[in-house]
């Protein structure tokens, strides 16, 4: 009796990229607790092996997240199969190693689409249907850049910085409806991330080449040694997902947790050197 208490309802989800890497990796978690799932993917043929073990609860549907009008039926497609989202994983997007002098406009606003604007319009677009609700968590793929700048990477980490607040400020935003919000911030895991999801910029700089170039090097010498399991990192975002007080962030990877605490004691040694002169730009009390 205890245990059907416990017992966890099932979810729908709706999860973006799920033809490889965390995508992949979720989507099969989910399905196989018993969850439903609405997968997209760009090229949903590459997810018929998935939807055909589990015919009753997942449906596939295409979905290039820069397409707002892809957006609004994947949306609609969720809700006339399942009737509801509980959960949005906004997990499509790809890395970029070049350092900024090296991007072109068109490859940051192409790159900005896919990894920043794609995740806002489907925050935009799921809201009003968790806020009817009363319910729904926003599951945001962030990175480890998302806190932490790393040479070779201020566009990667721009997009993921962006996130990071939109998703912060809106957990405050929606937290009044029932709608929870929660920012995954990985490590170096075993996706295809360090390989056929790396971008790099096509022009090349000499000057970085001790930046970008090293930085481009170690993604493709680290690929398929990354020590993070895609598996595992599922089974903690559902746990988070599940839990009646989710994080806010959840750091996955010993890697991760090593490089964020290291960022805020950095932010906090500045802090604590430049105080003085912090606190010396307020009015005098007089003055007020």
């Amino acid at each position: 009796m205890n245990s059907d208490k416990n017992r966890v309802a099932p979810k729908v989800w709706l999860i973006t990229g799920c033809s490889t890497g965390f995508g992949r990796a979720l989507a099969e978690a989910v399905l196989k607790k018993g969850d439903s799932l609405l997968a997209t993917a760009r090229q949903p043929e590459q997810l018929r092996a998935l939807i055909e073990h589990y015919p009753e609860t997942a449906k596939a549907v295409r979905l290039d997240v820069t397409l707002p009008q892809h957006i609004q039926a994947a949306v609609d497609t969720a809700i006339a199969t399942f009737g509801r989202i509980d959960v949005l994983v906004n997990n499509a997007g790809h890395g970029l190693i070049a350092a900024l002098e090296e991007v072109s406009d068109v490859d940051i606003h192409q790159f900005f689409e896919t990894n920043f604007f794609g995740a806002l319009r489907l925050m935009r677009t799921v809201l009003p249907v968790m806020r009817q609700q009363g319910s729904g968590h926003i599951v945001n793929m962030s990175s480890t850049a998302g806190l932490v700048g790393f040479g070779g990477s201020s566009l990667y980490c721009g997009a993921k910085f962006a996130l990071e607040g939109t998703s912060e400020a809106l957990a405050k935003e929606v937290e009044s409806f029932g709608v929870k919000v929660t920012l995954i911030e990985p490590g170096a895991f075993r996706t295809d991330f360090n390989g056929r999801s790396l971008a790099a910029a096509e022009l090349s700089i000499d000057a970085y080449a001790t930046v970008s170039g090293a930085s481009l090097q170690w993604f493709k010498q680290m690929d398929g040694k990354q020590p993070g399991n895609p598996r595992s990192a599922a089974q903690a975002i559902i746990q988070a997902v599940e839990s009646p007080h989710p994080p806010m962030r959840l750091a996955l990877g010993t890697d991760a947790i090593s490089l964020i605490q290291e960022k805020l004691s950095g932010v906090k040694t500045d802090l604590d050197a430049w105080q003085q002169v912090t606190v010396s730009t307020d009015y005098p009390d007089k003055e007020q």
